[in-house]
């Protein structure tokens, strides 16, 4: 389906790892410790894909509005740096996906709208040996689904777009592979379903890792 692919730009959450535990675990510490209802695992599911900032913007009752929205916030980060591999793990085949690629000579590269210190931390505990660049929310870099978290990617490991494919699992990276012209291939075994993803404009849809390979 796609010709001359050198480089894959992965999402990280929902899409290599599955890390809807600890961030549940993470936005509870938060929202008990200053005195507000916790969130179902299915709540936070679906708060996620927009950065750490909005997905406690939305945990948080009347978001920033909330006087207790800054401590809670604080809260949040300071145990997600400690607990953000407690239990994280790549979903089923993600590794066995990459060291295919591998293998083909594709470059890998991840983006992903969560704190840049964790996604270096996770893709150094998991995904080192196969990934070429690893770039998380930052100053001066536009999370997405501006294009700039991929362009610094693929500039990094030296990709054109024009050989590149970008795989994730929400509407966000739908967007943001649009923004940064290149093809995306949506996934289902993340935070969203077929259905949804087809509902936003999802041009190729997997249901498992291997099946990447299939289209390449």
């Amino acid at each position: 389906m796609f010709e001359n692919v050198k480089a894959i730009v992965f999402d990280l959450d929902g899409t290599l790892l599955d890390t809807l535990q600890d961030l549940t675990n993470a936005v509870n510490y938060a929202l008990k410790k200053n005195g507000l209802a916790e969130r179902t695992i299915e709540e936070v599911r679906n708060f996620v894909g927009n950065g750490v900032e909005l997905l406690m913007i939305r945990a948080v009752p009347g978001g920033r509005d909330n006087p207790v929205f800054p401590a809670a916030f604080a809260d949040f980060k300071e145990y997600y740096a400690i607990h953000c591999k407690d239990n994280t793990k790549p979903y089923q085949d993600v590794w066995k996906l990459m060291a295919q690629l591998q293998e083909r000579g594709i470059c890998m590269a991840i983006v992903s709208n969560k704190i840049d210190f964790a996604v270096k931390e996770l893709n150094e505990e998991f995904f080192a040996q196969y990934t070429s660049a690893a770039i998380g929310e930052m100053e001066g870099v536009k999370r997405k689904p501006s294009p700039d978290t991929v362009n610094k990617a693929l500039e990094q490991i030296g990709i054109p777009r024009e050989a590149a494919v970008y795989v994730g699992d929400s509407d966000v990276d739908i967007e943001t592979a649009a923004n940064a012209g290149i093809p995306c291939v949506s996934v289902t075994w993340g935070f969203r379903s077929r259905e949804f993803l087809q509902a936003h404009h999802a041009q190729h849809i997997i249901d498992t890792p291997m099946e990447l390979l299939d289209i390449l």
